[in-house]
């Protein structure tokens, strides 16, 4: 029987993958740098969630971008002393956009706010020390377009800002989300053209999240190849948008394109946001969490990441 489309892609995966570990091995020692995204958690207290990250054997954190005002958000001291008691380091910040701090909008006063909105985020990030901020370009949450100027705009609203991320060391990392949530930069060729427009050294990676990829991209094994080096964060969560191994994801073929881009060295994570079906998961990040199901949650993901990757390293 004649392969399907995707089948064919995933063989060509599949057969580089298997070249790599037959004649560089010593590049497949390190493993991907597994982290966590917790926004997702709610209103629960920091050390709550760094203590279940712990117990799965989790090491990074993506924390919730939650500086939304100058009273607001993480303090750098307590985080760090939290994180560090539970050895636990930064992974990056999950930057969060909405119609009230829009890069792309319309109004002024919104565009004003994503700046200090984002430079808030930076001194945070460079206090404990991330990586990354997660950035998109246009609110998320508003997939009908304000006008035809809107990626101009946000171009040029994240170039008064851009010099900040190379002074704190700090990569942008901008964000695809499928075209039911946003109205533009919803491909990872969206994302490098955005970035190229951009055209400063502050803003030259992508964040990438395999439940809004599978919505915009033609095959995501290929899609992360085309990503290559300017990954920097890959959400992930299964097919239906719940913790790995509970939905139809080919999560082999996505450890192996990540392999041969070379995504297990430092500086690069594979982040679950297993955030639930449904449209709109966003009413989650200011709610009372459910203690027993994010346990599930995290150990089930956790667990299935690490047996794939095994098995993928393997060769099984």
């Amino acid at each position: 029987m004649k392969k399907q489309n995707f089948e064919i892609k995933n063989e060509q995966i599949r057969k580089q993958f298997a070249a790599l570990r037959k004649r560089y091995p010593g590049k497949l020692k390190q493993r991907l740098n597994l982290s966590w995204s917790n926004w997702g958690f709610g209103l629960e207290p920091l050390s709550a969630s760094a203590k279940r990250l712990a117990e799965a054997g989790i090491r990074y954190i993506e924390l919730h971008g939650n500086h939304y005002g100058a009273d607001l958000g993480y303090r750098p001291t307590e985080t760090m002393r939290i994180l560090a008691d539970h050895n636990i380091a930064v992974g990056g910040i999950c930057g969060m956009f909405s119609r009230e701090n829009d890069l792309s909008s319309n109004s002024g006063i919104a565009r004003q706010h994503a700046l200090d909105y984002l430079k808030r985020t930076l001194d945070f990030a460079a206090a404990v020390k991330a990586g990354y901020i997660l950035v998109v370009p246009g609110a998320v949450g508003r997939p009908t377009a304000y006008d035809n100027a809107e990626f101009d705009r946000s171009v040029a609203t994240l170039r008064l800002v851009a010099d900040g991320f190379v002074t704190a060391g700090v990569k942008a990392a901008i964000e695809p989300i499928r075209a039911a949530e946003v109205s533009f930069c919803r491909s990872i060729a969206d994302a490098k053209a955005y970035i190229a427009a951009v055209g400063h050294k502050g803003v030259q990676h992508i964040n990438g999240d395999l439940y809004h990829m599978q919505s915009e991209e033609s095959h995501l094994g290929m899609a992360l190849l085309e990503a290559g080096q300017q990954l920097t964060n890959l959400h992930l969560a299964d097919s239906n948008r719940c913790a790995l191994g509970e939905g139809s994801l080919d999560i082999d073929t996505v450890i192996r394109a990540l392999y041969l881009i070379g995504y297990n060295r430092p500086g690069c994570y594979v982040t679950p946001e297993p955030l639930g079906p449904g449209g709109d998961p966003y009413p989650a990040m200011n709610g009372k969490p459910d203690p027993s199901s994010l346990k599930h949650l995290v150990q089930q993901t956790a667990r299935y990441f690490r047996e794939r990757e095994a098995a993928v390293l393997r060769g099984d």
